[in-house]
């Protein structure tokens, strides 16, 4: 029983994969929303895009793309001595999610002392978020 489990479950991923390869999506795609939050005691406006970028091969062909989310805030006209902070971590899948809702990005995970997750699941705003700019390591100069 166990066997043909696994191998129902290795035939689902297989077709799933073959699927995926066959889809034709958009390689660059982005969404664009607007935002405010208070950091560090301050109302911050920023604007929220996430896509994601394709990546060639050497016959420019895309052969995968990455997700990313950007945040930039918009109250600020001069960004000149502004940071490029980049958060991420392993992977594959949902990996760098938790650095933007757990730690870096201006909304966090509602969660226990223990650090999991509250039901009903929803966030909050980050008084901590890196988007303020006091909580870089970036030194101008």
């Amino acid at each position: 029983m166990k066997n043909a489990i696994l191998f129902t479950t290795f035939i689902i991923l297989l077709t799933g994969f073959a699927t995926a390869q066959s889809r034709k999506l958009p390689v660059d795609t982005m969404v664009v929303t607007n935002h405010t939050s208070t950091i560090n005691g301050s109302k911050v406006t920023y604007r929220a895009t996430t896509g994601t970028q394709p990546v060639w091969d050497e016959n420019d062909k895309e052969v995968a793309t990455l997700f990313y989310t950007y945040y930039r805030r918009t109250d600020i006209n001069n960004t000149a001595n502004r940071p490029l902070i980049m958060s991420f971590n392993g992977g594959p899948g949902s990996a760098s999610v938790w650095m933007h809702v757990a730690y870096t990005g201006p909304q966090v995970l509602n969660i226990d002392e223990e650090g999991f997750p509250v039901q009903p699941y929803g966030v909050h705003e980050n008084p901590y978020s890196i988007l303020d700019g006091r909580y870089s390591f970036y030194k101008s100069g």
